[in-house]
């Protein structure tokens, strides 16, 4: 079982909840091992069943997804968080991976493809489809004085873990990474582990937003 990845679902529709847990339950290595209506008992859901991975809903009650994706980022060792919506906005996808989730899919999304997402984000991977990728490069930065908080936030790390943070922005994987700068995958994830601590960010893609903010990629 030591290979498994352990799956919870939030949404509050049960019909979705039900359709995704057949769909996903028993694919490769994912366990479906609970469910919840809402992010109120998302929270509750993860202290019982430790998921690896929580699949997450945006509009619910009570408490949303993306309220809820941030306070299960600052549990001690949080699972991660996928998010699947019909909700494809800007505002919406910038407020959810800055909330600490490392995929944002929608739910026309193949379910083979939702399935790949999980795996790869549990691998540590954080997935964007190619498209919603494109419109975070193509954003401009809206946020009053967000080009100079990211500048100066970028000027604490090396010249080196500063290169990988662009690197990461850019989209390229941790091989691509090593290739490109002429070091070791090991090196990268030691780097990206660095820049991570020394920023106070949760995963990858909020590097990559970082140096989106700062206008390096």
């Amino acid at each position: 079982m030591a290979d498994v990845i352990r799956v919870l679902l939030v949404d509050d529709d049960a019909l979705v909840r039900a359709g995704l847990s057949m769909m996903l339950d028993g694919v490769g290595d994912l366990r479906v091992v609970g469910e919840a209506g809402d992010g109120r008992e998302a929270l509750a859901a993860v202290e019982a069943h430790s998921p690896d991975v929580v699949l997450m809903d945006l509009q619910m009650p009570h408490v949303d997804g993306i309220a809820a994706t941030r306070r299960l980022r600052a549990l001690p060792n949080p699972p991660e968080v996928v998010v699947l919506t019909t909700f494809d906005t800007d505002e919406n996808l910038l407020h959810a991976l800055r909330a600490g989730a490392s995929g944002y899919l929608l739910k026309d999304t193949p379910p083979a493809r939702i399935a790949e997402a999980i795996a790869n984000v549990a691998a540590g991977e954080p997935i964007l489809s190619p498209r919603i990728t494109r419109r975070l490069m193509e954003r401009s930065v809206t946020q009053a004085g967000a080009y100079e908080r990211a500048r100066e936030r970028l000027a604490a790390l090396t010249p080196r873990e500063h290169d990988v943070a662009v690197a990461v922005g850019f989209g390229e994987s941790n091989a691509e990474i090593a290739g490109n700068l002429d070091m070791s995958v090991t090196t990268v994830k030691s780097h990206v582990s660095s820049i991570l601590a020394k920023l106070g960010l949760d995963n990858r893609t909020q590097i990559a937003l970082l140096a989106h903010d700062a206008d390096l990629v």
